[in-house]
C-alpha cells in the first residue's frame, strides 16, 4: 500500500515568499518554514 507519511501544506506569503507547513508526521512536531524560490533554487 502507498500512503503519505508526511503532509505539508504550501502557501504564498508576502514579497514572493512561500510557507511550508508540516501538519501531519509520524515523528516530527507541527511547524512552519518560510522560503523563497530564486533562480539558483530555494533560499530561506
Amino acid at each position: 500500500s502507498h500512503a503519505s507519511a508526511f503532509r505539508i501544506y504550501l502557501r504564498k506569503a508576502k514579497a514572493g515568499r512561500r510557507i511550508a507547513r508540516l501538519v501531519d508526521s509520524p515523528n516530527l512536531p507541527e511547524g512552519e518554514a518560510v522560503f523563497s524560490v530564486v533562480e539558483d533554487g530555494l533560499t530561506d
